[in-house]
């Protein structure tokens, strides 16, 4: 999944050579960490829808920035993703495990002398994770900013879903156009099947009331209907994420990041 910016400047932090990155860390930088997993996305899309999202975002996002630098880290492409086990192709790490790696890649980064970091998730499973890791770091002073990338544009999926009612869903109408739109030829649209989502509560009640993830239980592993996909619907959310996330780097790159003590404390 290497790919780089279609201008040639170089982005990978990884490519980098060492003056570059000195370079970089005199000017505000922005580094973006896309976080996702590897995991079965029913018949028809490859297993690493959750981690291909984000990193296309943050390679589109740097790119579109050139006043500073915005560096996209190695992605963390394993996540907290248990409940896919059930389905072949699906890799997890630990809870534990998982948010063990973001901190310390998060620390790596910020030990380094970058201190703007997004660490920019495609995985429901990650969420709570992602935000844990970020918490966890805070009382160290380090100050990563945990994001999933869907949140940036809840409005515009709750308008425009014609049948997955503003949810991301898995394999569904958005994972799927998204697909369709970054990587269309690594989808199988031959193979796509509609699976009725299992929810323990009604409808109403399933809106604040929800247990943790369990083995996924839908026959082909598909939350959502992936006929309601298209390349265009996955090219309007695209831009409108983009957008988004390119006016967030703006905004950090002016702004100092929290630290852990700005008004005084009385304890040690």
């Amino acid at each position: 999944m290497l790919l780089r910016a279609a201008s040639g400047r170089k982005v990978l932090w990884q490519e980098m050579l060492r003056h570059e990155l000195l370079d970089a860390s005199e000017d505000r930088p922005v580094v973006i960490v896309p976080v996702g997993s590897v995991e079965q996305h029913g018949p028809h899309c490859p297993q690493d829808v959750d981690i291909s999202i984000p990193y296309h975002l943050s390679l589109r996002a740097a790119e579109a920035i050139e006043e500073f630098p915005v560096l996209v880290a190695p992605p963390v492409s394993f996540g907290f993703t248990h409940y896919n086990m059930g389905e072949v192709g699906t890799i997890t790490l630990s809870l534990e495990t998982f948010i063990a790696v973001l901190c310390d890649v998060s620390r790596s980064i910020w030990a380094n002398g970058f201190e703007r970091i997004i660490l920019l998730n495609g995985h429901g499973g990650n969420q709570q994770p992602t935000w844990s890791a970020a918490v966890k770091l805070a009382a160290e002073d380090v100050w990563p900013l945990a994001l999933t990338y869907w949140t940036m544009a809840s409005d515009e999926l709750a308008a425009w879903s014609e049948a997955d009612e503003g949810s991301i869903g898995h394999g569904g109408e958005w994972e799927t156009s998204l697909q369709l739109f970054l990587r269309p030829e690594l989808v199988d649209m031959s193979r796509a099947v509609k699976d009725e989502w299992r929810l323990k509560f009604g409808a109403e009640v399933g809106r604040y009331a929800t247990f943790p993830e369990r083995r996924r239980e839908m026959r082909h592993g598909v939350m959502g209907d992936p006929f309601a996909a298209s390349a265009e619907k996955g090219r309007r959310l695209f831009s409108v994420l983009l957008e988004r996330l390119v006016a967030l780097c703006r905004e950090y790159h002016d702004i100092e990041p929290p630290r852990y003590r700005e008004f005084g404390s009385h304890c040690p």
